[in-house]
């Protein structure tokens, strides 16, 4: 209890272990000081960490705790507080006393839950939540899915009452689950016993999707778990709501039998309190907008828009989650955000590898529907949007819907798309054996120029610019500024505020600074705020706090079924164009920047290149 002050309280008593050995109480303190540091790692980002002062005035010792000065301890005493009062679901309260024995000091370290945190837990306190994975089988649940819920898990960010339900076509069984499991799930020595209790929470249930016998028997066994869930792990509480989270890790092919069966047959326990539903959706949410149409139609005729979490993990990253507050919380940049200073925006994505066995996919969908259509577009929205009226999710989501109303949709001269060919040892992509069709001209490469017909953004170009097998791995979005008038200082390099969204988050912004020294030469230098120099953070998963908004019912970084109209309405005649031959991929070698005719396009737009390096580019080069 940290009481008013927001202090943590010294223990009211404390018992004296005279009876262990020095051996074993030096073993003890071993143990107790690898948990602090596994501890310290583990909730760095959420967890603050106060050294105890041994030196400073003990206001707040226990009255029967003696005076260090006048009865110091044996060597072979320790003093130990009480364990924590339980704290149920809000995760536990870490205590660790450590005294030395030789000198009979305190020292000690006290770890507890940031109030974030626990906030987080509070909201969900007293309740069993279902995490159902449909397709637990496939690549996208082992690798991402339940690595992501046991990160939760460790980390006290779900309920300890949290149950993991895999459901598959494969007849795989628990057992041979965890196994294909075990590559991805990290776990270190200090978490064995935690994992144990993760594991001991996963279920798995064999099934067809189309089915409605298969759900109905599914039921049946989610049933079963969140019953042993709260005899278990609640202690037989039975008033405890029992939430589910669907989350559909499959082919979109299935979505509409999967959703309808969910809806008919795993909606309801029997036997307890149901609480809310949830339904994640993987992307592409349909191919087109006819396509994306009828699925949102499909959807809503089962389920409330409240209920439906089309996930687009692009918005869970850290810089594009800092967008709205670098733009609406720095009084710097509300007059500069506009036309008359921003010559043009580029919002670039870029991979260092080919499919890498997922031709068959990739073929069927491409670049623009994979990354463009989707995580890129995103991005567009939160940095021309105006400012929303609240932090409400509906009042963000508006803004962004008004964004697209104001693009039209492209046209062959707006977009240059490209397909890599093959480069020294590095196959192209009609080499990779999982693309069947030989002939194909699906792009995976793609750079399309958009404008915003508003009042703010008329005239300005942004530029989305995707690709496979290019020369690095970066996601990053550049606003260029117009050039500085007068002729002054002569022709000079453009600012720009570049943001890094990954690898190595960042931001800084482009300046020119007169030469250090006796000098008069100007320039090109950085204001750097590179996050791995100033924070001692470690940057949560973008599934880790997208599934976390899932549990409290948090939309705000999800696609809302007009949103995703509006982007279909936008890229639907082009990729049509596309598929008909009428925009044909031109050929660029595995490990280059792409098309020549990509730079050509982002320079007739008068986007200027200069020859600047970043910093920690530098580096790692």
């Amino acid at each position: 209890d940290t009481g008013a002050t927001g202090e943590m309280q010294a223990p009211t008593t404390w018992r004296s272990l005279s009876f262990w050995s020095l051996p074993d109480c030096q073993k003890a303190l071993e143990t107790m000081g690898a948990i602090v540091s596994s501890t310290k790692t583990r909730f760095r980002n959420r967890i603050r960490v106060r050294p105890f002062n041994p030196s400073s005035s003990n206001t707040n010792a226990p009255a029967n705790q003696p005076d260090k000065a006048s009865a110091a301890p044996s060597k072979t005493s320790v003093l130990v507080a009480p364990a924590p009062s339980d704290t149920g679901a809000t995760g536990e309260k870490f205590n660790v006393y450590k005294r030395t024995m030789e000198t009979g000091v305190s020292v000690f370290s006290q770890i507890v839950p940031t109030p974030e945190a626990l906030h987080l837990l509070d909201s969900v306190k007293g309740e069993v939540i279902t995490f159902l994975i449909l397709g637990a089988s496939g690549d996208l649940a082992k690798k991402k899915i339940y690595p992501v819920l046991w990160s939760l898990f460790r980390d006290h960010l779900i309920p300890t009452t949290s149950i993991f339900f895999g459901y598959a076509r494969s007849q795989l069984g628990k057992e041979k689950l965890l196994e294909q499991l075990s590559p991805y799930l990290k776990v270190d020595e200090a978490h064995k016993a935690l994992f144990e209790q993760f594991c001991d929470r996963i279920f798995y249930f064999a099934g067809s999707y189309d089915k409605e016998e298969s759900f109905l028997a599914l039921n049946d066994e989610l049933d079963k778990a969140e019953k042993h869930a709260m005899d278990t792990y609640a202690q037989g509480k039975r008033h405890l709501v029992i939430n589910r989270i669907f989350y559909l890790a499959l082919p979109p092919s299935v979505y509409m039998p999967v959703t309808e069966n969910l809806k008919r047959q795993c909606m309801q326990h029997r036997g307890a309190t149901m609480g809310w539903r949830r339904v994640i959706i993987e992307k592409p949410f349909g191919k087109d907008l006819d396509s994306s149409n009828l699925l949102s139609r499909h959807l809503s005729s089962l389920f409330k828009e409240e209920e439906l979490y089309r996930i687009d993990h692009y918005l869970g990253k850290e810089m594009v989650q800092n967008l709205m507050t670098l733009r609406f919380a720095n009084r710097i940049f509300t007059p500069l955000w506009n036309r008359d200073n921003i010559a043009s925006v580029q919002i670039v994505f870029k991979e260092p590898f080919g499919t890498r066995g997922r031709g068959g996919y990739f073929d069927e969908f491409g670049i623009i529907r994979d990354v463009m259509q989707n995580h890129l577009l995103q991005i567009l929205c939160l940095v021309a949007m105006e400012r929303p009226a609240t932090l409400a999710a509906d009042d963000i989501r508006l803004e962004k819907v008004k964004v697209l109303k104001c693009v039209q949709p492209l046209t062959p001269d707006d977009i240059v798309i490209g397909q890599y060919t093959a480069s020294g040892s590095n196959p192209g992509y009609l080499d990779d054996p999982s693309v069947t069709n030989k002939e194909s001209t699906t792009p995976t490469f793609a750079t399309a120029v958009f404008y915003v017909a508003n009042d703010r953004w008329d005239g300005v170009p942004f530029v989305l610019r995707c690709g496979k097998a290019l020369e690095e791995r970066k996601a990053e979005i550049r606003i260029q500024f117009r050039d500085v008038a007068g002729p002054l200082f002569g022709r000079t390099a453009r600012n720009e505020l570049v943001i890094r969204v990954q690898p190595n988050e960042a931001m800084y912004l482009k300046m020119i600074a007169k030469q250090p020294g006796m000098s008069d030469q100007l320039l090109q230098t950085d204001l750097d705020l590179t996050y791995s120099s100033r924070y001692d953070v470690k940057l949560p998963d973008a599934y880790e706090r997208l599934l976390v908004d899932v549990i409290h019912g948090e939309q705000t970084n999800f696609v809302r079924s007009d949103e995703l109209a509006e982007a279909w309405r936008i890229f639907t005649p082009i990729l049509k164009q596309i598929e008909a031959g009428a925009v044909r991929p031109i050929p660029y070698p595995f490990g280059s920047r792409g098309p020549a005719e990509s730079d050509s396009l982002i320079r007739s737009l008068g986007y200027k290149y200069t020859q600047y390096t970043w910093s920690k580019d530098r580096q790692a080069k």
